[in-house]
């Protein structure tokens, strides 16, 4: 992403949810305020909650270059029903050729891949031709809300491709029912017929998708799970998704738990063939609370390098057994019912 900053010549579009601290907060900084020096246009939308550790000194050497900045849904607002809908959408688009989107956000746990447990284990993905400008529109769909209108003509019309594979980029808005997001990663679910692989940082399903993921059990599809195991950031969501994880380890699902380091990927795989790569996570906010953003490919190749990822990765993980799951002592699953008392936020 630091490349395709450094190398544009006319526009950057840069959304994203976290943006925190350290050396690769300032190298983001330094990269887009020297691109908006030499002539290029440089916006950066920042989500008001998961962007508020960014230090000041970042955003002076944004503001001194003439970069534009917006902030999605200050949390001082007096839409006080809003504040909880965030943007968790992480997108880059570069001269509207190259495009980036997935679960990486800005800051040093991001830096490595995950050899110990300062650096996260995560996924995000490169694009070229049409696929970018529908990842431009979700950019100019939270950009526009932060602020004034802000829409101009494409940079040229777009070019035709040779070869690469079908792609649909979803986008889904916070609203009351289901989302876009919801009912694409239930209809990926839904459509299973021989294997099945998900990987989130979060696994909290809704009913809908706990019901999903059991229809997909009972017609005979091989379902594998691998979820956080000892290392995550958020030990009230891993606690509010046990329940789910024992129901399903007792219809026969594998699930395993990764051990090196806090598991961010978010990642579905159907039969092989088709594969989900974005922002939402497998729980209640991103299907209906939080703006997300994935990349729906019909793509075998691209799914069997994911699913040789898959494996590696389980390989560092812990598989879970019913037997034991089951055997969870009294108080931890009491902490586990005041957990779920919060699941809409989780």
């Amino acid at each position: 992403m630091l490349a395709a900053i450094q190398s544009a010549e006319h526009r950057i579009d840069f959304a994203t949810y976290v943006y925190w601290t350290g050396d690769i907060a300032e190298n983001f900084a330094q990269a887009l305020a020297a691109a908006a020096t030499r002539g290029v246009r440089v916006r950066v939308l920042l989500d008001s909650f998961g962007a508020r550790p960014i230090e000041k000194q970042h955003l002076q050497t944004l503001s001194a270059s003439n970069v534009d900045v917006r902030w999605f849904r200050p949390l001082k607002t007096f839409r006080v029903w809003r504040i909880d809908k965030r943007t968790h959408r992480k997108i880059l688009v570069c001269d509207e050729k190259v495009a980036f989107t997935g679960g990486v956000g800005i800051a040093d746990e991001w830096t490595g891949d995950a050899r110990h447990p300062d650096e996260w284990r995560d996924m995000h993905l490169r694009l070229e031709g049409p696929a970018v400008a529908a990842l431009r529109a979700a950019f100019a769909d939270n950009w526009n809300e932060a602020g004034e209108w802000d829409w101009d003509r494409p940079l040229a019309r777009p070019e035709k491709h040779s070869g690469g594979v079908p792609v649909q980029v979803v986008r889904s808005a916070s609203t009351i029912g289901w989302t876009a997001m919801a009912a694409v990663l239930r209809s990926l679910v839904a459509v299973a017929r021989s294997r099945l692989r998900i990987v989130t940082a979060y696994f909290v399903p809704d009913p809908a998708m706990l019901r999903q993921i059991k229809n997909a059990v009972a017609r005979g599809v091989s379902v594998e799970i691998l979820i956080p195991g000892r290392f995550t950031d958020s030990r009230l969501s891993q606690l509010a998704g046990h329940h789910a994880t024992e129901q399903l380890l007792a219809l026969g699902v594998s699930v395993f738990r990764y051990q090196k380091t806090m598991l961010h990927t978010k990642l579905i795989l159907v039969d092989d063939l088709v594969c989900c790569i974005g922002s939402p996570n497998m729980n209640h906010r991103s299907m209906g609370k939080d703006e997300e953003c994935c990349v729906v490919a019909l793509a075998p190749e691209l799914a069997a390098t994911l699913a040789a990822e898959f494996e590696n990765d389980c390989t560092d993980a812990e598989k879970l057994e019913y037997s034991a799951w089951s055997k969870r002592g009294g108080l931890l699953k009491l902490r586990e019912q005041l957990a779920r008392m919060l699941i809409e936020q989780l």
